[in-house]
């Protein structure tokens, strides 16, 4: 087998991986609306944290092996760290504030624009061209459609101050979620195993969170559908969802993968309309079409 068609299969591989990695991110809304009489810190810091501290575990024994090439990038593994641990705290309070749709949206259609600054400003490599732009404006118009249509937050019941709050904290997510990628990619690219990157981001990332979890969690809230939910979105997405995010990440681009992660929102769409009974409009179907397009001209890339 020659070296092309066996980075041609490893490439697939790692464009599977994030797009599965994007399935199981895309339940987190749905499960989270189950839990709304915990807070979004808490939701977001106990799930995260857990999550971080399990990939941590997890890539223990290779976080070993890199010690001394994650020494010598120390300042880009703390700055990932920290955006880990400011991600889930703007995410999940975006989507109480603004609606999960919107805050979903901002959040996640946003990130694909700032990892692409951040290349450009800091990679070596120019993997932005008229191809990925095309990509990104089709998949970005159909999030948008796909964002108007759904009808399980009413404007009246969300304050305009507060929407426009949630949209600020979904670009703070965007922002943040684009910068612990690209971090666990430059790490890649250094040497580090793709468990050692990911590993050491998400555990200093989830002791970070530690104490946010201990000052906004409520032991009044605790109910065993809460308990539930939050193991769910620590161990599923959060675990596992990541594991597959790094194991993309060592094949492909970061530009590319939160570019497949556009397939979030659309996961969750339709999860609202089949389980929490929302509907979609079909100019909201005609946006996850777009979505799809947008997922099947990175994917067929190579």
């Amino acid at each position: 087998m020659s070296q092309l068609s066996v980075s041609t299969k490893a490439s697939k591989q790692g464009v599977f991986a994030i797009l599965f990695a994007s399935l199981l991110w895309g339940t987190t809304g749905t499960a989270a609306s189950y839990a709304s009489t915990i807070s979004p810190l808490a939701i977001g810091s106990f799930t995260m944290g857990i999550g971080g501290l399990l990939l941590a575990i997890n890539g223990a024994k290779h976080i070993r092996l890199d010690m001394k090439k994650l020494s010598e990038s120390r300042y880009t593994l703390l700055i990932g760290a920290i955006a880990l641990a400011i991600y889930p705290l703007a995410f999940y309070s975006s989507m109480r504030l603004s609606g999960v749709a919107i805050g979903t949206v901002v959040s996640i259609a946003s990130a694909p624009f700032f990892v692409a600054i951040i290349e450009r400003l800091f990679s070596k490599e120019n993997n932005i061209d008229g191809y990925w732009l095309i990509s990104l404006l089709i998949g970005t118009i159909g999030i948008a459609l796909l964002a108007t249509s759904e009808t399980g937050v009413s404007s009246n019941e969300i304050e305009a101050s507060s929407k426009y709050l949630g949209v600020v904290l979904g670009l703070v997510a965007g922002f943040t979620y684009a910068l612990y990628s690209w971090a666990a990619k430059a790490l890649i690219n250094r040497g580090v195993s793709s468990k050692s990157a990911v590993g050491s981001i998400f555990g200093l990332g989830g002791l970070l969170l530690v104490p946010v979890f201990l000052l906004n969690t409520d032991t009044h809230s605790i109910s065993s559908v809460n308990t539930i939910v939050l193991f769910y979105i620590a161990i599923i997405p959060m675990f596992i969802g990541y594991l597959c995010f790094g194991f993309g990440l060592k094949t492909i681009h970061a530009s590319k993968a939160t570019l497949l992660t556009l397939f979030e929102p659309a996961v969750a769409a339709l999860f609202a309309v089949f389980i929490v009974g929302e509907s979609i409009s079909l100019l909201g179907w005609f946006g996850l079409f777009l979505i799809m397009v947008c997922l099947l001209l990175q994917s067929s890339r190579h």
